[in-house]
């Protein structure tokens, strides 16, 4: 019995070589055209760049070839079912020469890439255009033979396939082998049309946008690059507020203190004892700022207990009680870069719910699925958050970007709000 499921899937299968098929018959005129321009024309221009007219005829053909790369790189995304990467060319600067313009595009690598697969594309769209003709005519051949197999001639010494293999002679007899041979090509069309579609795509996927991967990629990590960078400036500047604001400004007053208390010491004892209790308090209070900005740089029980032991620390020092619940097997560890990022999500998020929210509880959920780390911060709180430019989320997301990871914020006006990170773990 044929569910709704399975002729849904017999639909998307036959729409997928409708597909390949028109990839496969217009790759063909494509590749011809593009090998006649590209091979004549590089021929043409070695030849003539003795007299220098060889030169733009080569630049031209480059450009050409360019063009059919990018139709080219258009059509493979309905075949390989998924985007494709596309190269950034160097665009030419117009403030040099007109021979460094001529020049610079045979300096770009993609450019003979595009003129490659200009070359090597009828290689292998001919035979593909071969064989899907060839399936394609048998199955409309055999399917309907019996509707004109009768008006062929017939001579004396007229001997069809069932009579060679013995199967027997009339028509009844050759419409029925026809019927059967075009059911098999039918039957068979689909995968011969898409092994045909992908091995033409493939070699297009190959010159068209490998490098143009590549390109991304390098893009991608400059992106995370800037991104820590981003991120370290913002906490050093963060630091830097945070030491002249508080410890700084108690070791002054520390200093003015000790002073005091020297110069009394003679004429006034019990003010000198008191000044000196005094800078004992303020000792003491520097002391307490000082290791809460050093568990803000590196957090000493996150590198000796690890990632559960940190965040259970960070809950128990926040103002608004907190549901930590951390899904990790015990004494796993993480990447040092991982646990560190996770650590510093979790700290500035509950910041920002005892600075910011209202919040009278927020939620941690920390678990670790498939190689990637998911941290979910909420709070019942006001709401509003925004990733706003030299804002702690921006901070955040900058932080996250350069582990390759990502900041989700949900925050509509009346909360809550709910932060999610997930960092890959590799």
């Amino acid at each position: 019995m044929t569910t709704p499921t399975t002729r849904t899937g017999q639909r998307a299968r036959w729409r997928q070589t409708g597909v390949d098929a028109a990839h496969v018959l217009l790759g063909f005129p494509l590749a011809l055209v593009a090998f006649v321009v590209v091979v004549v024309g590089l021929a043409l221009g070695a030849g003539l760049l003795i007299v220098w007219i060889g030169l733009p005829v080569l630049v031209g053909t480059l450009f050409v070839a360019r063009g059919l790369a990018t139709v080219e790189r258009r059509r493979l995304p309905a075949v390989l079912g998924r985007p494709l990467p596309r190269p950034v060319y160097r665009p030419v600067d117009p403030t040099q020469g007109l021979p460094q313009r001529l020049v610079a595009p045979m300096r770009e690598p993609q450019y003979w890439l595009d003129a490659l697969h200009g070359v090597l594309h009828l290689v292998v769209a001919l035979p593909a255009f071969v064989v899907v003709v060839t399936w394609g005519a048998g199955v409309l051949g055999g399917l309907s033979y019996g509707a004109w197999g009768w008006a062929l001639p017939e001579g004396p010494d007229s001997r069809d396939l069932p009579e060679l293999l013995g199967l027997g002679e009339g028509l009844g007899v050759r419409i029925a082998a026809n019927a059967v041979l075009g059911l098999f090509f039918l039957v068979t069309l689909p995968p011969v049309t898409r092994a045909m579609a992908l091995l033409e795509a493939q070699l297009g996927r190959a010159l068209l946008t490998s490098r143009a991967g590549t390109q991304a990629e390098l893009g991608r990590l400059a992106e995370g690059r800037d991104a820590a960078v981003a991120a370290e400036a913002v906490a050093l500047r963060q630091l830097e507020r945070d030491i002249h604001d508080g410890p700084q400004q108690r070791l002054v007053r520390l200093s003015m203190d000790l002073h005091r208390a020297r110069r009394m010491i003679d004429t006034d004892p019990e003010g000198a004892r008191a000044t000196l209790a005094e800078a004992a308090e303020q000792t003491r209070e520097t002391l307490e700022e000082l290791r809460a900005l050093s568990r803000g740089i590196a957090p000493p029980v996150l590198a000796d207990r690890g990632l559960t032991a940190a965040l259970a620390a960070i809950a128990a020092r926040s103002p608004v009680a907190v549901d930590l619940a951390v899904s990790l097997p015990l004494g796993q560890r993480l990447p040092p870069v991982v646990e560190n990022t996770a650590y510093f999500l979790v700290s500035e998020a509950l910041a920002n719910v005892a600075k910011h929210s209202t919040a009278t509880l927020a939620r941690v959920a920390v678990d670790l699925e498939d190689g990637l780390l998911r941290v979910e911060v909420e709070d019942d709180g006001a709401g509003g958050a925004v990733l706003a430019p030299g804002h702690g989320l921006a901070g955040l997301t900058d932080r996250l970007r350069a582990v390759d990871g990502v900041l989700t914020v949900d925050s509509p006006r009346g909360g809550p709000t709910r932060l999610i990170g997930e960092v890959p773990c590799r």
